[in-house]
């Protein structure tokens, strides 16, 4: 894996009544394959996740360590 994560992982939930956007809580972050065919996804450690996933490209300034 390289050291920076390239993806960031949110459980996003379904917006609340008179809300039009969601609650995105990131949950991990993913590094990609050698290959190029995949991705490692890393939840941050304490964490319960079910629900909608949703994965971004991480922006530089926003990204967190992941433990491994």
């Amino acid at each position: 894996m390289t050291s920076k994560p390239t993806h960031r992982a949110f459980v996003v939930s379904k917006p609340k009544e008179g809300e039009e956007k969601g609650f995105w809580h990131e949950v991990g972050a993913l590094w990609p394959h050698k290959t190029g065919k995949g991705f490692d996804l890393v939840i941050y450690e304490g964490l319960s996740v079910s629900g909608r996933i949703v994965c971004t490209e991480a922006k530089e300034n926003e990204q967190k360590p992941a433990a491994e």
